[in-house]
């Protein structure tokens, strides 16, 4: 039996009210974010470009199928890094974040639109990463393999946002910058992300699964069927961890500084 249109609409009414000040929040970060070339333009083309360099022109035979499982995730690491790292320090140093928390605004409404903006850019990556492969690179995927290396390329905004979290709730806003970066680029090449690590020495690949990065590569490879070291459930699981743990550790500090 379904219900009279007007008690539906008065069951639809509050619901849209209780979700009003979450998509004000998207809104409100994607069109700075947007707004903000410097940011945008290097997450959406750096790493294409990185893999039209290493993946399709120096790459040969299998290495362009494994650059591409690990290029979506390096390119999921920026935003996630950048957009809650130096984005928060930022915020703070403003006395934004100060403001918002006097608004009548949920109090994770801010942190769910950077997650969301987070995910959205890791998708598009995936997306433009998996369209060069294939006209460039001649790198033919299925649906299901497409879709589950786009899921990955999502799920790395969790942890990789939650280290920047972390970040930007201890180091300022002048530091901030330098400080992803020093999570940023070592984590790509320690992974595996740039080049794989059977490339470098023993020592990269024995210390690989300390780094949240080596186990979303490997989720991202098994994804496309390409050769995965570990147990999924262990990578999942090491993701997961991080997130929580920097999560708490994020969310304690900034209760601190007020």
């Amino acid at each position: 039996m379904s219900l009279p249109r007007a008690d539906s609409e008065a069951v639809r009414r509050p619901v849209a009210r209780r979700l009003a000040p979450y998509v004000a929040e998207l809104k409100a970060e994607l069109r700075r974010t947007w707004r903000t070339p410097a940011f945008v333009l290097p997450c959406l083309l750096f790493p294409v470009l990185f893999y039209l360099m290493f993946g399709v022109l120096l790459g040969r035979g299998e290495a362009g199928r494994y650059l591409l499982a690990t290029y979506c995730i390096f390119g999921a690491m920026g935003p996630a890094l950048f957009g809650f790292g130096v984005q928060l320090a930022m915020d703070r140093a403003s006395g934004l974040l100060t403001l918002k928390r006097a608004l009548p605004v949920p109090p994770l409404a801010p942190m769910l639109a950077r997650l969301l903006m987070a995910l959205i850019f890791a998708v598009v990556v995936a997306a433009l990463l998996i369209i060069a492969a294939h006209v460039v690179g001649e790198v033919v995927l299925t649906p299901p393999q497409m879709a589950g290396l786009i899921g990955v390329s999502a799920l790395v905004a969790l942890p990789l946002g939650a280290v920047g979290l972390l970040i930007g709730s201890h180091v300022g806003a002048d530091a901030a910058p330098a400080m992803v970066n020093l999570f940023y680029l070592p984590l790509a090449l320690l992974s595996g992300l740039w080049v794989p690590l059977s490339m470098l020495p023993d020592v990269f690949t024995r210390l690989a699964p300390l780094w949240p990065t080596w186990h979303a590569a490997q989720l991202a490879l098994h994804t496309i069927d390409e050769p995965a070291s570990g147990s999924m459930p262990v990578h999942v699981g090491v993701l997961v961890l991080v997130t929580v743990i920097g999560a708490l550790l994020a969310t304690r500090r900034l209760r601190r500084i007020g």
